[in-house]
Protein backbone atom coordinates (compact mmCIF):
# COMPACT_ATOMS: atom_id res chain seq x y z
CA UNK A 1 0.00 0.00 0.00
CA UNK A 2 1.50 3.22 -0.93
CA UNK A 3 0.25 6.16 0.53
CA UNK A 4 2.78 8.93 -0.13
CA UNK A 5 4.89 9.63 -3.56
CA UNK A 6 8.27 10.93 -2.06
CA UNK A 7 11.67 9.98 -2.17
CA UNK A 8 12.44 11.89 0.12
CA UNK A 9 9.84 10.36 3.29
CA UNK A 10 10.73 7.67 5.52
CA UNK A 11 8.47 5.02 4.33
CA UNK A 12 10.83 5.07 0.93
CA UNK A 13 7.91 3.20 -1.18
CA UNK A 14 10.36 1.67 -3.83
CA UNK A 15 12.01 -0.24 -0.63
CA UNK A 16 8.85 -1.35 1.10
CA UNK A 17 7.87 -2.85 -1.61
CA UNK A 18 11.12 -4.80 -2.33
CA UNK A 19 11.03 -5.87 0.99
CA UNK A 20 7.68 -7.10 0.85
CA UNK A 21 8.14 -9.18 -2.64
CA UNK A 22 11.49 -10.84 -0.90
CA UNK A 23 9.47 -12.15 2.32
CA UNK A 24 6.06 -12.47 -0.34
CA UNK A 25 8.41 -14.81 -2.76
CA UNK A 26 10.01 -16.64 0.58
CA UNK A 27 6.80 -17.64 2.06
CA UNK A 28 4.90 -18.26 -1.21
CA UNK A 29 2.66 -15.58 -0.53
CA UNK A 30 0.75 -13.41 -3.62
CA UNK A 31 1.28 -9.66 -3.14
CA UNK A 32 -0.66 -6.93 -4.97
CA UNK A 33 -0.14 -3.34 -4.89
CA UNK A 34 -2.01 -0.70 -4.53
CA UNK A 35 -1.75 3.22 -4.57
CA UNK A 36 -3.39 5.49 -2.32
CA UNK A 37 -1.42 8.57 -2.59
CA UNK A 38 -4.44 10.67 -3.85
CA UNK A 39 -6.95 9.59 -1.09
CA UNK A 40 -4.36 10.38 1.42
CA UNK A 41 -3.47 13.88 0.52
CA UNK A 42 -7.15 14.40 0.19
CA UNK A 43 -8.26 12.99 3.38
CA UNK A 44 -5.23 12.99 6.01
CA UNK A 45 -2.70 15.36 4.25
CA UNK A 46 -5.34 18.10 3.70
CA UNK A 47 -5.86 18.08 7.28
CA UNK A 48 -2.51 18.27 8.32
CA UNK A 49 -1.98 21.72 6.75
CA UNK A 50 -5.29 23.37 7.74
CA UNK A 51 -4.38 22.13 11.51
CA UNK A 52 -1.40 24.03 10.90
CA UNK A 53 -3.05 26.91 9.55
CA UNK A 54 -5.29 27.27 12.52
CA UNK A 55 -2.62 27.27 15.29
CA UNK A 56 -2.83 23.65 16.10
CA UNK A 57 -0.09 21.14 16.31
CA UNK A 58 -1.44 17.93 14.32
CA UNK A 59 -1.04 14.14 14.63
CA UNK A 60 -1.67 12.91 11.00
CA UNK A 61 -1.03 8.96 11.81
CA UNK A 62 -4.46 9.23 13.72
CA UNK A 63 -5.93 10.07 10.93
CA UNK A 64 -4.44 7.78 8.17
CA UNK A 65 -5.67 4.99 11.13
CA UNK A 66 -8.95 6.08 10.23
CA UNK A 67 -9.50 7.22 6.88
CA UNK A 68 -7.05 5.10 5.10
CA UNK A 69 -5.37 1.83 6.67
CA UNK A 70 -9.28 0.98 8.16
CA UNK A 71 -11.43 2.33 6.21
CA UNK A 72 -10.05 3.03 1.96
CA UNK A 73 -8.03 -0.49 2.74
CA UNK A 74 -10.55 -2.21 4.51
CA UNK A 75 -13.12 -1.83 1.67
CA UNK A 76 -10.77 -2.58 -0.60
CA UNK A 77 -9.61 -6.01 1.11
CA UNK A 78 -13.41 -7.01 1.33
CA UNK A 79 -14.12 -6.76 -2.32
CA UNK A 80 -11.53 -9.00 -3.13
CA UNK A 81 -12.90 -11.59 -1.04
CA UNK A 82 -10.58 -11.13 2.31
CA UNK A 83 -12.19 -11.95 5.55
CA UNK A 84 -9.92 -10.00 7.97
CA UNK A 85 -7.29 -7.53 7.51
CA UNK A 86 -4.05 -7.77 9.57
CA UNK A 87 -1.66 -4.81 10.62
CA UNK A 88 1.96 -4.49 12.00
CA UNK A 89 0.61 -2.53 14.67
CA UNK A 90 1.51 -2.63 18.50
CA UNK A 91 -1.77 -3.10 20.22
CA UNK A 92 -3.79 -5.67 20.93
CA UNK A 93 -8.29 -6.23 20.14
CA UNK A 94 -10.02 -7.65 23.45
CA UNK A 95 -13.60 -8.96 23.40
CA UNK A 96 -16.07 -7.96 25.68
CA UNK A 97 -19.44 -9.76 25.22
CA UNK A 98 -20.05 -8.82 21.69
CA UNK A 99 -18.29 -5.81 21.33
CA UNK A 100 -14.71 -5.70 20.52
CA UNK A 101 -12.13 -2.55 22.06
CA UNK A 102 -8.55 -1.21 21.62
CA UNK A 103 -5.96 -2.36 24.23
CA UNK A 104 -2.36 -1.47 25.30
CA UNK A 105 0.57 -4.07 23.07
CA UNK A 106 2.44 -6.20 25.46
CA UNK A 107 5.34 -4.72 24.36
CA UNK A 108 4.73 -0.78 26.05
CA UNK A 109 7.85 0.95 24.70
CA UNK A 110 6.14 -0.03 21.30
CA UNK A 111 2.24 0.18 22.28
CA UNK A 112 0.50 1.98 19.10
CA UNK A 113 -3.04 1.92 20.99
CA UNK A 114 -3.29 5.81 20.95
CA UNK A 115 -2.88 5.81 17.14
CA UNK A 116 -5.61 3.67 17.20
CA UNK A 117 -8.82 5.18 19.20
CA UNK A 118 -11.05 5.94 16.54
CA UNK A 119 -11.78 2.87 15.21
CA UNK A 120 -15.04 1.14 16.99
CA UNK A 121 -15.91 -2.08 17.33
CA UNK A 122 -17.68 -2.60 14.09
CA UNK A 123 -14.68 -2.05 12.44
CA UNK A 124 -12.47 -4.19 14.84
CA UNK A 125 -14.48 -7.25 14.43
CA UNK A 126 -12.61 -7.20 11.08
CA UNK A 127 -9.08 -6.92 12.22
CA UNK A 128 -5.84 -8.34 13.42
CA UNK A 129 -2.89 -7.23 15.16
CA UNK A 130 -1.13 -10.08 15.33
CA UNK A 131 1.86 -8.01 17.18
CA UNK A 132 -0.08 -7.17 19.88
CA UNK A 133 1.27 -10.22 22.68
CA UNK A 134 4.88 -9.92 21.29
CA UNK A 135 7.94 -8.02 21.91
CA UNK A 136 9.67 -6.58 18.99
CA UNK A 137 12.91 -8.53 20.04
CA UNK A 138 11.26 -11.25 19.49
CA UNK A 139 9.61 -10.63 16.68
CA UNK A 140 13.02 -9.80 14.82
CA UNK A 141 14.25 -13.39 16.15
CA UNK A 142 11.25 -14.93 14.55
CA UNK A 143 12.33 -12.98 11.47
CA UNK A 144 15.69 -13.81 11.71
CA UNK A 145 15.50 -17.16 12.31
CA UNK A 146 13.30 -17.67 9.05
CA UNK A 147 15.89 -14.87 6.70
CA UNK A 148 13.38 -12.63 6.50
CA UNK A 149 15.70 -9.87 4.14
CA UNK A 150 13.85 -7.12 6.55
CA UNK A 151 14.76 -8.93 10.00
CA UNK A 152 17.33 -5.91 11.07
CA UNK A 153 15.35 -3.53 9.10
CA UNK A 154 15.76 -0.10 11.00
CA UNK A 155 12.29 1.18 13.10
CA UNK A 156 10.29 4.04 11.26
CA UNK A 157 10.40 7.24 13.69
CA UNK A 158 8.63 10.50 12.93
CA UNK A 159 5.87 11.76 10.34
CA UNK A 160 6.92 9.58 7.50
CA UNK A 161 6.21 11.73 4.55
CA UNK A 162 8.38 14.25 6.11
CA UNK A 163 11.69 11.90 6.14
CA UNK A 164 14.96 13.44 6.98
CA UNK A 165 14.50 16.81 6.53
CA UNK A 166 13.78 19.48 8.93
CA UNK A 167 9.92 19.94 10.07
CA UNK A 168 9.69 23.68 9.04
CA UNK A 169 11.37 23.20 5.61
CA UNK A 170 9.17 20.97 5.08
CA UNK A 171 5.92 22.92 5.92
CA UNK A 172 7.01 25.87 4.44
CA UNK A 173 6.35 24.64 1.09
CA UNK A 174 2.61 24.12 1.45
CA UNK A 175 2.36 27.25 3.91
CA UNK A 176 2.44 31.25 3.67
CA UNK A 177 4.69 32.60 5.99
CA UNK A 178 3.73 35.60 7.71
CA UNK A 179 5.78 37.54 10.32
CA UNK A 180 4.97 37.97 13.76
CA UNK A 181 5.95 38.96 17.74
CA UNK A 182 7.26 36.80 20.48
CA UNK A 183 6.41 37.69 23.58
CA UNK A 184 7.25 36.82 27.30
CA UNK A 185 4.61 35.95 29.64
CA UNK A 186 5.49 39.24 30.93
CA UNK A 187 4.21 41.19 27.83
CA UNK A 188 7.94 41.86 26.76
CA UNK A 189 8.37 41.73 22.87
CA UNK A 190 11.67 39.52 23.03
CA UNK A 191 11.61 38.42 19.09
CA UNK A 192 10.11 37.77 15.86
CA UNK A 193 8.85 34.65 14.07
CA UNK A 194 8.22 33.69 10.69
CA UNK A 195 4.81 32.12 11.36
CA UNK A 196 3.13 30.58 14.03
CA UNK A 197 3.16 27.36 12.42
CA UNK A 198 6.75 26.34 13.27
CA UNK A 199 5.93 26.63 16.80
CA UNK A 200 4.32 24.54 19.13
CA UNK A 201 3.71 24.37 23.14
CA UNK A 202 6.93 22.80 25.06
CA UNK A 203 9.44 23.90 22.02
CA UNK A 204 12.85 24.66 23.18
CA UNK A 205 14.72 24.47 20.17
CA UNK A 206 15.06 26.85 16.56
CA UNK A 207 12.97 29.87 18.78
CA UNK A 208 15.76 32.32 17.86
CA UNK A 209 16.22 33.86 21.17
CA UNK A 210 19.77 33.58 22.74
CA UNK A 211 20.79 34.47 25.74
CA UNK A 212 19.88 38.04 26.60
CA UNK A 213 21.60 38.63 30.12
CA UNK A 214 24.46 35.66 30.16
CA UNK A 215 25.42 32.00 29.20
CA UNK A 216 23.90 30.73 32.32
CA UNK A 217 20.26 32.20 31.27
CA UNK A 218 17.83 29.71 31.68
CA UNK A 219 16.54 27.99 27.95
CA UNK A 220 13.39 29.92 26.66
CA UNK A 221 10.47 27.23 25.55
CA UNK A 222 6.95 28.08 23.68
CA UNK A 223 4.15 28.10 26.02
CA UNK A 224 1.14 29.34 23.79
CA UNK A 225 0.24 30.99 20.98
CA UNK A 226 -2.08 33.59 19.88
CA UNK A 227 -3.40 33.20 16.60
CA UNK A 228 -5.55 35.32 15.72
CA UNK A 229 -3.09 38.44 16.38
CA UNK A 230 0.00 35.96 15.41
CA UNK A 231 1.81 35.95 18.51
CA UNK A 232 4.28 33.61 20.05
CA UNK A 233 4.04 33.46 24.08
CA UNK A 234 7.26 31.74 25.54
CA UNK A 235 8.95 31.49 28.91
CA UNK A 236 12.14 30.65 30.39
CA UNK A 237 13.20 27.26 32.02
CA UNK A 238 11.70 23.93 31.63
CA UNK A 239 9.75 24.35 35.33
CA UNK A 240 8.10 27.32 34.18
CA UNK A 241 4.31 27.69 35.55
CA UNK A 242 3.11 28.84 32.09
CA UNK A 243 4.33 25.27 30.57
CA UNK A 244 1.80 23.22 33.27
CA UNK A 245 -1.75 22.65 32.94
CA UNK A 246 -4.17 20.24 35.13
CA UNK A 247 -7.16 20.73 32.70
CA UNK A 248 -8.20 20.74 29.19
CA UNK A 249 -10.93 20.50 26.66
CA UNK A 250 -10.95 18.11 24.08
CA UNK A 251 -13.79 17.55 21.26
CA UNK A 252 -14.50 15.57 18.48
CA UNK A 253 -14.73 12.91 20.70
CA UNK A 254 -14.99 9.07 19.86
CA UNK A 255 -16.12 6.58 22.55
CA UNK A 256 -16.15 3.11 23.00
CA UNK A 257 -17.84 3.23 26.25
CA UNK A 258 -20.83 4.82 27.33
CA UNK A 259 -19.39 6.78 30.53
CA UNK A 260 -22.32 9.39 30.38
CA UNK A 261 -24.28 8.43 33.40
CA UNK A 262 -20.72 7.41 35.48
CA UNK A 263 -19.72 11.10 35.44
CA UNK A 264 -17.43 12.17 37.17
CA UNK A 265 -14.94 9.19 36.07
CA UNK A 266 -11.91 8.14 37.03
CA UNK A 267 -9.70 6.79 34.36
CA UNK A 268 -5.65 7.41 32.90
CA UNK A 269 -4.73 9.68 29.70
CA UNK A 270 -1.91 10.49 27.58
CA UNK A 271 -2.04 13.26 25.61
CA UNK A 272 0.67 12.90 23.33
CA UNK A 273 2.56 9.04 21.88
CA UNK A 274 5.33 8.85 23.92
CA UNK A 275 4.03 9.80 26.78
CA UNK A 276 3.62 8.15 30.01
CA UNK A 277 -0.52 7.88 31.91
CA UNK A 278 -1.61 10.79 33.97
CA UNK A 279 -4.51 9.89 36.38
CA UNK A 280 -7.40 12.00 35.64
CA UNK A 281 -11.07 12.40 35.65
CA UNK A 282 -13.70 13.04 33.16
CA UNK A 283 -15.98 15.80 34.69
CA UNK A 284 -18.28 16.16 32.15
CA UNK A 285 -18.87 14.98 28.39
CA UNK A 286 -21.11 14.68 25.44
CA UNK A 287 -20.91 13.07 21.83
CA UNK A 288 -18.84 15.62 20.66
CA UNK A 289 -17.17 17.65 23.82
CA UNK A 290 -14.95 16.39 26.91
CA UNK A 291 -14.06 18.32 29.64
CA UNK A 292 -10.93 16.52 31.97
CA UNK A 293 -9.01 17.25 35.08
CA UNK A 294 -5.35 15.57 35.80
CA UNK A 295 -4.44 14.71 39.31
CA UNK A 296 -1.02 16.57 38.61
CA UNK A 297 -0.23 19.49 36.57
CA UNK A 298 1.28 18.13 33.20
CA UNK A 299 4.05 19.89 31.17
CA UNK A 300 3.33 20.75 27.35
CA UNK A 301 -0.33 19.98 26.91
CA UNK A 302 -0.62 20.59 23.14
CA UNK A 303 -3.43 21.88 21.44
CA UNK A 304 -4.32 19.74 18.24
CA UNK A 305 -2.98 16.46 20.11
CA UNK A 306 -4.87 14.03 20.46
CA UNK A 307 -5.86 13.00 24.37
CA UNK A 308 -6.36 8.83 24.56
CA UNK A 309 -8.33 7.72 27.74
CA UNK A 310 -7.35 4.07 29.40
CA UNK A 311 -9.23 2.17 31.70
CA UNK A 312 -7.36 0.51 34.67
CA UNK A 313 -6.54 -2.56 32.54
CA UNK A 314 -5.07 -0.27 29.79
CA UNK A 315 -8.37 -1.01 27.64
CA UNK A 316 -9.20 2.14 25.43
CA UNK A 317 -12.39 3.61 26.49
CA UNK A 318 -12.04 6.72 24.23
CA UNK A 319 -10.60 9.81 22.76
CA UNK A 320 -10.22 13.22 20.90
CA UNK A 321 -8.64 16.20 19.82
CA UNK A 322 -7.10 18.69 22.45
CA UNK A 323 -8.71 22.12 21.54
CA UNK A 324 -8.23 24.33 24.81
CA UNK A 325 -5.79 23.72 28.14
CA UNK A 326 -5.64 26.00 30.98
CA UNK A 327 -2.96 28.66 31.57
CA UNK A 328 -5.08 31.55 33.77
CA UNK A 329 -2.68 34.29 33.77
CA UNK A 330 -3.12 33.83 29.66
CA UNK A 331 -6.76 34.46 29.54
CA UNK A 332 -6.39 30.55 28.55
CA UNK A 333 -8.81 29.15 31.56
CA UNK A 334 -11.16 26.92 31.04
CA UNK A 335 -14.51 27.33 31.99
CA UNK A 336 -17.59 24.70 32.35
Amino acid sequence: MKNWDDKNAICNAEDDYADAVSVCNQLNIPLKKINYTKEYKDRVFSQFLDDHKNGFTPNPDVLCNKEIKFDVFQKYAKQIGATKIASGHYAKIVKENDNFFISKASDRTKDQSYFLYQLKSPLLHNIEFPLGSLLKKDIRKIAEENNLVNASKKDSTGICFIGDRKYNDFVCQFLKTKKGKIITVDGEEIGHHDGHMYFTVGQRKGLGIGARNSAFDKPWYVVNKDINKNIVYVAQGGTHPALFSDQLLADNMYWSRDISKLLPFKCNAKVRYRDEDHSCQILSSNEDKCYIKFDNKIKAITNGQSIVLYDEDGICIGGGIIRKRNIPFLGEEINE
